[in-house]
């Protein structure tokens, strides 16, 4: 644990009369980091951004966020520093855009100038004078986002933030998203649809039952796995069976095989060799593709383990 960790928790557990939410639960976000928390519906992880904001305190374990324990004295005149973007926005259905962000605004000693900036940031600069009614799904999402940077935060907490968003809006997020982690801002987000997050993440936390199973970078995780690496060979035509007898002796497992192609799997210390062994084939090889194991693959690995 080091002074640039936006969110350190060291063993920390939130326990109910009838469950145990969270247990033992280490988690440290460095500043700058963009951390992915993934996990099945009861995984834990509104339990932790409930600690993480202060509304609940932890029944063991230290937290600290921006450095400060969320539930001290002074914690309500730092939250201006943190942004929160829950799963299911609700607002008053009467209020306009402008009327609700500008709301907000003043929480937060925001500008009106400011306001306009994020409803252009987050394309609802043409519906800020609508009144929230008429707003979809994927708007009143938009505008929750926009609340949620308001103050410039240095840490921001994102639920399913791209809930009822179509696929250019859901692009037009995560660049967003982009800028401010390119900017030092903390982000940790949570999320069910792991493609998407695949491209976009630092790092990825795993939770199953109120615990960690695993956290760290895509490359980490992959190690940890150990899952078999992909790999589609394409050859010149007829040649297939030829090569497939000798892969096999390089420790490879031919999934697959046609004409031109052959799929195959093999350990991740038997990559270079094999890879070498294509490369001594010559002009029989007309290209190689490498599949790394997705983050749904690795979810499903991960997430059945009961602890990290």
């Amino acid at each position: 644990m080091t002074d640039s960790n936006s969110i350190s928790l060291n063993q920390v557990s939130k326990w109910y009369p009838s469950h145990k939410a969270v247990s033992d639960v280490d988690l440290f976000v460095p500043e700058g980091c963009l951390m992915a928390l993934v996990g099945h519906n009861g995984a834990g992880k509104t339990t932790l951004m409930k600690l993480i904001l202060g509304l609940i305190r932890p029944t063991a374990g230290n937290l600290t966020i921006l450095g400060k324990d969320p539930c001290d004295r002074d914690a309500f005149n730092r939250r201006e520093g943190i942004g929160f973007l829950p799963e299911n926005v609700s607002f008053e259905p009467n209020m306009t855009g402008r009327e609700l962000i500008r709301f907000y605004a003043r929480l937060k000693h925001e500008s009106d100038k400011r306001c306009f900036e994020l409803m252009e940031t987050v394309g609802l600069g043409d519906a800020i004078d609508r009144r929230l009614k008429t707003y979809s799904k994927g708007m009143k999402q938009r505008l929750g986002l926009a609340q949620a940077l308001l103050g410039k935060p240095r840490l921001l907490l994102l639920d399913e933030p791209t809930s009822g968003l179509d696929p250019a809006a859901r692009q037009q997020f995560y660049d967003i998203i982009r800028d401010l982690r390119n900017e030092g801002v903390t982000i940790l987000l949570c999320s069910h649809v792991l493609t998407e997050l695949e491209a976009q993440t630092d790092a990825v936390t795993v939770m199953n039952s109120g615990r960690v199973v695993a956290s760290g970078s895509l490359e980490q995780l992959r190690e940890r796995a150990g899952l078999p690496l992909n790999i589609r060979v394409t050859v010149k035509e007829g040649m297939t069976e030829k090569i497939a007898t000798p892969l096999r002796q390089h420790q490879a497992q031919i999934t697959r095989l046609n004409g031109r192609h052959l799929e195959l799997e093999c350990p991740p210390q038997a990559k270079m060799q094999l890879l070498r062994h294509l490369g001594e084939l010559g002009s029989v090889v007309e290209d190689i593709e490498l599949f790394n194991s997705s983050l749904d693959q690795l979810y499903a690995v991960f997430s059945t383990r009961k602890g990290a």
